[in-house]
């Protein structure tokens, strides 16, 4: 979506998600979601998936930009908003919800739209679009600003708000997400990129790609897991959830629409528009974190984004991390985060 236009609020339609409240389906209690693809495709029950994890922290859902998203909260102070990357939702935040708050930071993890336990619209996933829904949910939290950190797509979508609303950042982390402007380049001439990019490619396909996914109870998903990471491999109980998680009806289909919008609007007006909008200069003060051994995005492809700051930029590479760095290296990655929010915090 261009950055001027109006925010899109969802509009029934045949193929929307009944509007059953966020992260339920028609049959389930709420908060809880069918597991195994078998039971969507009428093969046979399975266990109910329960995306609101208990633990220290609480959930709630909230109203932003025409959509209602589950938030997953912890803690008091100043405002620390986390956005996952794909295929995860807010669990991939965990590590970090509990050491922000014991910090003295209110820790919020979000579920993009599509994602988790918030909702499924038929429209909606351009990136100008997500990044309101970023904006408007600290909005909705009753918050001036935050301090913003993404990771892989949630950080393309971290780079995106930090230019459309710059008055709502205060600090931008990123995890594992060039800049759109350095992203659209490496796609268009790196053929390395490229290469690594090639589930992307292959989530251009009508239906075939969400019926890869959920299969075999969305072993693809634990395969992209185990290959995306470096030697220190999520723990298996991770994998489970995330397997889970996309097999909630919709979701696979609302999860990959960014990436199909990605590369299809590369010709067309609304993208090259947006990479024209994308030039503007970001005002946060802007820390940027690479695994060393992301086979997704490369480090080479990251590298630079600082062009696009006019505020204190700092590259952190990590060694022998791969996409998950939040994840994989929790303790070294937290403290780089406490540390930068800290220095900014005023």
């Amino acid at each position: 979506m261009p950055l001027d236009q109006t925010p899109v609020t969802a509009q029934p339609s045949a193929d929307s998600v009944p509007d059953v409240g966020p992260g339920t389906v028609p049959g389930t209690v709420p908060g809880t979601v069918p597991g195994p693809a078998a039971e969507r495709h009428g093969e046979g029950a399975a266990e109910a998936w329960n995306i609101r994890q208990s633990g220290p922290w609480g959930h709630r859902d909230l109203a932003a930009n025409g959509a209602r998203f589950h938030i997953t909260e912890l803690g008091s102070g100043p405002l620390v908003l986390l956005v996952h990357g794909w295929p995860e939702y807010w669990w991939a935040w965990r590590h970090q919800l509990t050491a922000l708050a014991a910090a003295g930071y209110r820790a919020v993890a979000l579920d993009l739209r599509g994602i988790g336990g918030s909702d499924r619209t038929p429209r909606g996933y351009d990136p100008g679009n997500l990044a309101l829904d970023i904006t408007g949910v600290i909005r909705s939290l009753g918050e001036r600003r935050a301090h913003l950190v993404g990771h892989a797509s949630g950080g393309t979508l971290a780079w995106v708000a930090a230019v459309m609303r710059p008055s709502v950042i205060q600090s931008l982390t990123v995890v594992s997400a060039a800049h759109p402007r350095d992203l659209r380049r490496a796609l268009l001439t790196d053929r390395k990129q490229m290469a690594a990019f090639d589930h992307v490619l292959g989530f251009q396909r009508p239906w075939i790609p969400e019926r890869r996914l959920v299969a075999d109870d969305a072993a693809l998903v634990g395969r992209y897991l185990d290959e995306w990471t470096g030697p220190n491999k999520l723990d298996e109980a991770a994998v489970h959830a995330y397997r889970q998680a996309i097999q909630i009806p919709s979701t696979a289909h609302c999860s990959i629409e960014p990436y199909r919008w990605l590369l299809r609007s590369m010709a067309r007006p609304d993208g090259i528009q947006f990479a024209r909008r994308m030039k503007k200069p970001i005002t946060a003060p802007t820390l940027h974190v690479q695994g060393a051994s992301d086979p997704v995005l490369l480090p080479h492809t990251a590298l630079g984004g600082g062009e696009y700051v006019a505020a204190p930029y700092r590259w952190r590479l990590m060694p022998g991390v791969g996409h998950f760095p939040h994840e994989e290296a929790p303790e070294e990655f937290t403290a780089e985060l406490l540390d930068w929010v800290g220095r900014h915090k005023e």
